[in-house]
C-alpha cells in the first residue's frame, strides 16, 4: 500500500509539473505572437542563425540588411507578386494549403523529390520564431506557430511581416533592403517587374540572384508577371 501511494504521489507530481511546463510554453510563445501583432520584429530567427553561421564561418565581409518597411510605404505589386510566386490560395486558407500538400505528397508516392508546399504564413513562422531543416519536431512547431498566427493577426499583417523579413539575397532581407540592394529604389517605388524578379529568387535566394538574373529567373519573373496579372494586379490586395 505504501508503494502504491508513492506511485500516486510520483504521478501526481509529474502531472503538476507538465501541467505548469504546458502553460509556460503557452504563455512564452502566444505572447510575443501578440505583441508582433502590433510591434516590427526587431530581427527575425533566421537572420540571428545567418549571422551566428557567419561568426562561426569567419566571413567577415557578411552583414545583414535590414529596414523595417509598413504596409503603407510598400508597393502593392511586391505583395502581389510574392502571393503569385509562393502561395495564390493566401486570402483563403487557414494557414495551409491542403490541396498543394496533397499534390506534393502524391508526387512523393510516385518518386519524385519531396516539394515543399509551405504557404506565406507558415514560411513567416519558420522564417520568424525557428530554425531551417526539415525535422518532424521543426514542422510541428511551425504548424502550431502558423496556427497562432493566423488566428492572431489579420492577413495583411502576415504579408507585412513576410515582405519585410523574407531573405532576397545573402543577408539581404525584406523589400527595402532588396529594393535600395538592386534597383536603388524604396520599396514604395518597385514595379511590376522588380517586384516579380524579388519573388522570383525566393526559393533560393543565395542561389539565385536577382542582381545576376540566369535564364531561369527571368523565365520565372515572366511567369510571375502572368500570374500576377491573371489574378487582377495590385487590386487582388484590396481586400486581405
Amino acid at each position: 500500500m505504501a508503494a502504491t501511494a508513492k506511485f500516486k504521489k510520483i504521478i501526481k507530481s509529474v502531472a503538476s509539473f507538465l501541467r505548469k511546463a504546458i502553460v509556460i510554453a503557452l504563455i512564452a510563445t502566444i505572447i510575443p505572437v501578440l505583441l508582433l501583432r502590433w510591434i516590427p520584429p526587431v530581427t527575425s530567427s533566421f537572420m540571428i542563425q545567418k549571422w551566428i553561421t557567419s561568426l562561426w564561418s569567419d566571413r567577415k565581409e557578411y552583414k545583414i540588411r535590414y529596414e523595417w518597411t509598413p504596409w503603407d510605404k510598400i508597393s502593392p505589386h511586391a505583395g502581389i507578386a510574392v502571393i503569385a510566386a509562393e502561395d495564390q490560395m493566401f486570402p483563403e486558407h487557414f494557414g495551409f494549403d491542403l490541396e498543394s500538400i496533397s499534390d506534393a505528397l502524391d508526387e512523393h508516392s510516385k518518386g519524385r523529390r519531396l516539394r515543399g508546399a509551405s504557404t506565406i504564413s507558415q514560411q513567416v513562422a519558420k522564417n520568424l520564431f525557428l530554425w531551417s531543416g526539415r525535422s518532424l519536431v521543426r514542422k510541428g512547431f511551425e504548424a502550431y506557430f502558423t496556427v497562432l498566427i493566423e488566428l492572431i493577426w489579420t492577413k495583411q499583417r502576415i504579408l507585412e511581416v513576410y515582405l519585410n523579413i523574407a531573405e532576397f539575397g545573402d543577408g539581404i532581407y525584406g523589400v527595402a533592403a532588396a529594393g535600395e540592394a538592386f534597383f536603388k529604389k524604396p520599396p514604395s517605388k518597385l514595379s511590376p517587374s522588380d517586384a516579380a524578379l524579388l519573388a522570383s529568387v525566393l526559393p533560393n535566394p543565395v542561389r539565385l540572384r536577382a542582381d545576376r538574373p540566369s535564364s531561369y529567373v527571368n523565365s520565372r519573373r515572366l511567369w510571375i508577371l502572368d500570374q500576377m496579372s491573371q489574378l487582377g494586379g495590385a487590386a487582388y490586395l484590396k481586400d486581405i
